[in-house]
């Protein structure tokens, strides 16, 4: 499940995974949000805590956030990571390398951090 995060930046959208992950959180939750993002600010800043494993993303999901990344490819600028994993963490930095925007990973004791750099 994917629950949008409140916060008191007007300029992040944010979002926790937690359980299992389907096309449809993407569908609901998510691209609205990011949708709404881009009308108002013409870029996507972003934060996902990720309080689940991988493999608990369906292929929905995975092909959702594929499509979400190349509609809006001229429209990132910074997303942040938050998760314990390092794998994901290392993967992060590398997707920056190839991805317009700025990706970066945080430790999941550092939400507030990754909020604010997200924002600025």
């Amino acid at each position: 499940m994917v629950k949008f995060i409140e916060n008191n930046y007007a300029n992040i959208v944010a979002f926790n995974f937690e359980g299992e992950i389907t096309k449809d959180d993407f569908e609901n939750v998510i691209v609205p949000k990011i949708e709404q993002q881009i009308e108002a600010i013409d870029e996507i800043n972003l934060v996902y805590v990720l309080n689940t494993d991988l493999s608990n993303f369906s292929t929905g999901a995975w092909w959702e956030d594929a499509m979400l990344g190349l509609k809006n490819l001229t429209k990132w600028n910074k997303s942040a990571i938050v998760t314990d994993n390092d794998t994901i963490a290392k993967f992060t930095e590398v997707f920056s390398k190839v991805m317009p925007g700025e990706f970066k990973a945080f430790p999941k004791n550092e939400l507030e951090d990754a909020m604010k750099w997200a924002s600025t």
